[in-house]
């Protein structure tokens, strides 16, 4: 493959190879899925679906991905005893992490989220909201996105397809080496897998992080980050469910739904220690050797 895609949307960069270039309709296609997504589920947008239930609460016509993820979010939310929920807008929001980007922690107690299903419900007609309840599909979104990325363009462009977004990734008959980014280090690797056709994601406490001990992996419990997994990677077959499992992983539960799901895992925690799941094809050069978690 020599043609590259290679542009920012949604807050991070976009690589898309494939054997031959995309058409400019092709990436009309692109640009109009991609912005159709945000305009649903960004908080960061005051146009968006998202932000009119923050404000108003109610009911709005469900878009395409409403149920594919918030169903995701619920199978999450048992894994994890409600850890893992899509009402920690408020919180983020609170630590600084908000519209404005503002990185500016707000002064008072951190609002803990609801009990997300008591606010929240949904169908593939509807979403509806008790109340005003900021959501944030932070632990998933992206994957969802990539995946309806990489559909639109294999569609479109026969052969090996990589789309990448910051990270998560869909892969298509691509053999590739993804080295796994120290989360103290981004000059070293803990590792590298090689993945021809699935899917990788990766979550870590580095990446949109600002002030002391504040970043963007919330417990939904407490509305607070969280202080003992430093960064998390997951292999899947598809780019939601490794974004999923990538974000569970941060929990107890994690590593017995990421088993459920048949996803492999690498995780190392805050004391640099590396765990991994039993036949995770990663090569791991960390001299402490880590665990495997059954």
């Amino acid at each position: 493959m020599n043609a590259h895609a290679r542009f920012d949307a949604i807050g991070t960069a976009w690589d898309i190879e494939t054997a031959a270039p995309l058409s400019p309709a092709l990436r009309a296609e692109v640009d109009a899925t991609i912005d159709g997504f945000d305009a649903a589920w960004s908080r960061f947008r005051s146009d968006s679906l998202v932000s009119r239930l923050a404000r108003t609460g109610g009911a709005v016509a469900a878009p395409p991905d409403a149920t594919a993820m918030l169903d995701m979010y619920a199978e999450l939310s048992d894994a994890t005893d409600d850890a893992v929920h899509p009402l920690v807008g408020a919180a983020l929001e609170h630590h600084g992490y908000d519209a404005d980007h503002s990185l500016r922690p707000r002064p008072g107690t951190v609002p803990v989220p609801p009990a997300w299903r008591d606010e929240l419900t949904w169908s593939s007609e509807q979403v509806r909201t008790t109340g005003p309840v900021l959501i944030d599909v932070g632990a998933l979104g992206k994957g969802r996105l990539v995946d309806r990325v990489a559909d639109v363009v294999g569609r479109a462009v026969p052969g090996p397809l990589i789309v990448d977004a910051g990270g998560d990734m869909v892969l298509r008959g691509a053999p590739t080496r993804i080295g796994l980014e120290h989360p103290f280090d981004a000059r070293r690797a803990i590792g590298v897998v090689e993945i021809a056709t699935g899917a990788v994601a990766a979550s870590a406490v580095n990446r949109r992080a600002w002030g002391r001990g504040l970043h963007h992996v919330i417990d939904g419990r407490t509305g607070m980050p969280v202080r003992t997994v430093a960064a998390t990677w997951a292999f899947g077959d598809t780019a939601m469910r490794a974004d999923a499992a990538a974000t569970a992983l941060f929990f107890d539960g994690g590593p017995a739904l990421a088993y459920e799901w048949g996803v492999a895992w690498v995780r190392m925690l805050t004391d640099g220690r590396v765990e991994r799941s039993p036949g995770c094809p990663a090569e791991l050069f960390t001299r402490r050797g880590g665990s495997t978690v059954p």
